[in-house]
């Protein structure tokens, strides 16, 4: 397991070296000017579509509601990298790990929203009449390469069967039920194979009603713990800041007890684990967004954008926030979800930061698997047709059950390496796409303009 290891993390250190992590970032500046920084200015308005209910259907095509097609995506990335990577970063990186997380997530907003407006944009139908898109749909139609949309398909299909989608999460719950319960990892994988089945076979429409219902309690739940030591430990937190931007540049060998780290450790962390998290130019949440009931695919963009802020710089940061405060990221033995813990344990005491902290992760965790399920589904479907989609269901359960005999460092390095294979495919098609974005940026602004007009000059006339 050991060389498996070593060649699966050299693999992973030439996929994700300087070009992907400089492709990601000019991807999502290029973006950001473009769109003269949609995601500051169009924000407030994309939140609101987020928070207000969207009551008249009519006239808008899809499967789901635009929220229900966000909680999807949120599902698959509000997960382990909250917790699990964003403490992973930190250890290995640096605190300035943390600043690069952030960075890479702003521009990483406009990014998610140009891909999920192409994928609702180039959506098409299946032989069931349902709607279906993602990057494989707008490479094929858009850039007209079917060998490069098939590349993508065939990534996620391995990302969601053997990496960030199966491995890591389950991982990671199989490790909080034995903290919690002290289960077993075989009666531990089989209740959890059991639940998975149970909301992945009732497909899209299941999944979606099942996100919607959990993903804002989970989330509630998780932040108030964060903010609750970060009140505690207030005095603090001023110097945990400078610390996360100062070591963000600092080209020290080693940094506390953690791994030897410089400028480049903190920014290939930051960045990789922040991507991890967050998802923004993987291609993923497209994949959901497709299937949204839109009118505009810049209003369904607008929607995923706050995906990657409520993900990465809402949750992830507050996760990093504990960890610098209470100092756990150098601690010589920890890594991975026992760091998240030990910084909960400290504060709120160990039974209380144990099962804060561990059944946060097992909720993550366990939407982060389902709503990966669909994304490779989608894949599945989008090579083979719909004949597959049982006898796929029935394999990617499988697959869950196996899913805990694997080793963390393996599976991470795993996750990384499917992640990375999948952003180059959908960037290469948000450049090459880029002018598209604009278009139909353009058609969507100008209607929210004429129906202001129009809502100003009906009032005058009253």
């Amino acid at each position: 397991m050991d060389s498996l290891s070593q060649i699966l993390d050299t693999i992973d250190g030439y996929i994700w070296g300087a070009p992907l992590l400089v492709l990601l970032l000019c991807i999502g500046i290029m973006l950001t000017v473009s769109l003269k920084f949609l995601q500051v200015s169009y924000l407030p308005k994309a939140l609101k579509l987020v928070f207000t209910p969207h009551i008249d259907e009519k006239g808008k095509d899809g499967e789901i509601t635009s929220f229900a097609a966000l909680c999807t995506a949120l599902a698959s990335t509000i997960g382990t990298g909250n917790i699990v990577g964003v403490a992973t970063a930190v250890h290995m990186g640096g605190p300035g790990a943390l600043f690069w997380m952030f960075v890479a997530a702003f521009f990483g907003m406009a990014t998610k929203y140009a891909e999920c407006l192409l994928a609702v944009k180039y959506r098409e139908k299946d032989a069931k009449g349902r709607f279906c898109g993602g990057p494989m749909y707008y490479i094929k139609n858009g850039l007209h390469s079917k060998s490069l949309a098939a590349l993508f398909a065939l990534f996620t299909i391995g990302a969601g069967c053997f990496g960030i989608g199966t491995y890591c999460q389950i991982n990671s719950m199989v490790q909080a039920n034995e903290l919690m319960f002290g289960m077993s990892s075989v009666g531990s994988c089989a209740i959890i194979t059991a639940l998975v089945g149970l909301v992945t076979l009732g497909g899209l429409k299941s999944i979606s009603a099942f996100s919607a219902k959990v993903i804002p309690v989970m989330a509630v739940f998780y932040i108030v713990g964060c903010l609750f030591i970060i009140i505690m430990k207030i005095d603090l937190l001023p110097n945990a800041i400078y610390q996360i931007v100062s070591s963000a540049f600092s080209f020290d060998a080693c940094v506390g007890g953690a791994t030897g780290v410089g400028i480049l450790m903190a920014l290939r962390f930051g960045v990789a684990r922040g991507i991890f998290s967050n998802e923004a130019g993987l291609g993923s949440a497209p994949i959901a967004a497709a299937t949204a009931k839109t009118k505009y695919a810049a209003e369904q963009g607008l929607v995923n954008m706050t995906g990657t802020f409520l993900d990465t710089i809402i949750v992830c940061m507050l996760t990093g926030l504990v960890i610098v405060l209470t100092d756990t990221w150098n601690i010589e033995g920890l890594n991975g979800a026992a760091i998240t813990t030990k910084a909960f344990s400290d504060t709120l005491g160990e039974s209380w930061g144990i099962y804060v902290i561990n059944i946060g992760l097992l909720l993550f965790a366990f939407t982060t698997t389902i709503g990966w399920n669909y994304y490779a589904e989608s894949s599945v479907v989008y090579l083979f047709g719909t004949k597959v989609i049982y006898a796929y269901r029935v394999i990617y359960i499988a697959i869950v059950a196996s899913a805990s005999f694997m080793t963390l460092d393996v599976v991470w390095i795993l996750a990384d390496i499917f992640n990375g294979l999948m952003a180059f495919p959908n960037l290469i098609a948000l450049f090459f796409l880029r002018k598209h974005v604009y278009e139909e940026t353009a058609i969507y602004f100008n209607h929210l303009r004429s129906t202001l007009s129009k809502r100003t000059l009906d009032k005058q006339a009253n």
